[in-house]
């Protein structure tokens, strides 16, 4: 029997609405915001996921 490396990625995603004078600001405001755990991403954020062979190089 073999062994093999299989590797999970799963993809989080949510929208979020900021008032600011630019877009370079609103990232930069929620940037911020996720660095600081005011937003939180978790399962119900869940976008999509990924299972493949890891294969060494």
């Amino acid at each position: 029997m073999k062994e093999f490396k299989i590797e999970i990625t799963e993809v989080l995603s949510r929208v979020i609405s900021v008032n600011a004078n630019s877009v370079d600001e609103a990232i930069q405001k929620v940037k911020v915001m996720y660095e600081q755990e005011i937003i939180v991403l978790d399962s119900n954020d869940f976008f999509d996921k990924e299972i493949k062979e890891l294969v060494d190089e």
